[in-house]
């Protein structure tokens, strides 16, 4: 309790897939915030909220969030709602409200629930917070047709209870904050954030140590791909075709193609759990009946009624990082009705994200002509989120950077870490976006 009544600022790094937090101390450090209890993992804290039904709780819908809303869902997964990467929707118009139990929730409402629970999870470090909270935000926000004004106004709604001193910063400067401090000498560095949902550039120049305003940013650029996207790229290509895409249903004497919509709703896991409603259930079983392969959709239906969502995304993960560390990985994954097993090569996962990455670098391009800054004049690169260990994403830059000035670590932590130390500033303000 102590470190935290001492904290002057705290950073908040809001991620699709986790959640971090850190507290600076006005001396130039900055401390994470761990989470307590039996289901902690330590800084780093899932992105993830479970609903389920109770008469004591308020609307008589509990919830809970983080590691332990994993939890409560495995416990009782066909009672509950699991809903994830739920930030991938802060700035999309098409989103308004989830219904979940019948209840309408906002975006603003999922928020401020998961960072009541983040908070009580912390084991009293974050009750007695800083009133100046430094929040990462993408350079680009994911979703369909993005509006970063929605996206402002219903972070001010999520977190008004949270702090009282906002500023928004992007997060490859918070990353890029938390790399300077390893520096001795000026430089110009470029950091690369791969998120959930997002992948961020920001280029900064780094001044002498102790230097007044010691970075200084001198472009952004961003592009709405990054972990999910792989991820996504793996359900398409395994999972799917049995699900029935690609298939075709029988309608007024004719036979035409079964829409796409309802596909990349199952590969978008923000999206998923939601489809877990009566409209959307009556849509697919009369799609069932006029299939040409009707087991197919029963499948679908099957995995979206039983709640399948999750071991579905749990499973990918963890075939994407097997990829990173391995030539080949095999992919199992058993769920109503579903049979998967099938062997992975890396160079295959890495065929079907090629044009991701080539959308990727030509963002990097974009940060670099921003900046009138050639690739030689970049003395350092710093790699970070969970995607930057793909190897073919490693590869991007060592074709271009020299390999010695690249580095990575904390890929979950650094950004948290950054922006508690932008909070210290005198005046924070100079960096929000």
């Amino acid at each position: 309790m102590g470190t935290t009544k001492a904290a002057v600022a705290l950073g908040l790094d809001f991620g699709t897939s986790n959640t971090v937090a850190a507290l600076a101390d006005g001396a130039g450090n900055s401390r994470l915030v761990e989470f307590a209890g039996g289901e902690t993992t330590g800084p780093v804290f899932r992105s993830a909220l479970c609903f389920w039904e109770d008469e004591q709780a308020r609307n008589g819908v509990a919830h809970e969030a983080g590691p332990w809303a994993i939890a409560e869902y495995l416990q009782s997964p066909l009672d509950s709602r699991f809903v994830q990467s739920f930030k991938t929707v802060a700035a999309s118009p098409l989103f308004e409200r989830a219904l979940i139990f019948n209840r309408p929730f906002r975006f603003e409402d999922l928020g401020r629930l998961f960072l009541q629970r983040l908070v009580a999870h912390a084991g009293g470090r974050l009750d007695d917070r800083p009133a100046r909270v430094v929040v990462g935000r993408p350079v680009e926000y994911a979703g369909a047709r993005p509006d970063p004004a929605l996206a402002r106004q219903r972070y001010d709604l999520m977190l008004r209870e949270f702090g009282t001193e906002l500023f928004y910063v992007h997060e490859p400067l918070g990353a890029a904050f938390s790399y300077a401090a390893r520096l001795t000498e000026p430089a110009t560095i470029l950091v690369a954030d791969f998120g959930g949902g997002t992948t961020d550039f920001s280029l900064v120049r780094v001044g002498e140590v102790g230097a007044s305003r010691r970075c200084v940013p001198l472009a952004s650029s961003g592009v709405a791909i990054a972990g999910d996207r792989f991820d996504q790229r793996i359900v398409e290509r395994l999972v799917l075709p049995l699900l029935g895409k690609g298939g075709r249903y029988r309608s007024m004497g004719k036979v035409l193609d079964i829409p796409d919509g309802y596909y990349a709703e199952f590969a978008d896991w923000s999206r998923l759990a939601l489809m877990r409603n009566r409209r959307t259930l009556d849509e697919l079983a009369r799609l069932q009946r006029d299939a040409l392969e009707p087991g197919h959709i029963g499948r679908m239906i099957a995995m979206i009624e039983h709640e399948q969502g999750f071991p579905l995304y749990d499973t990918v993960g963890r075939l994407k990082r097997q990829l990173s560390a391995a030539e080949h990985a095999e992919l199992r994954f058993s769920g109503d009705g579903v049979e998967i097993a099938a062997e992975v090569r890396r160079a295959d996962f890495e065929e079907w994200i090629a044009d991701d990455l080539r959308r990727i670098e030509a963002t990097l391009d974009a940060v670099l002509a921003r900046a009138s800054t050639a690739v030689q004049d970049v003395d350092r690169v710093f790699l970070t989120g969970g995607s930057s260990l793909i190897p073919a994403v490693r590869a991007m830059f060592e074709r271009r950077f020299d390999p010695d000035r690249i580095a990575t670590g904390g890929e979950l932590t650094s950004i948290a870490h950054g922006l508690a130390l932008i909070g210290e500033q005198a005046n924070p303000a100079e960096w929000a976006a």
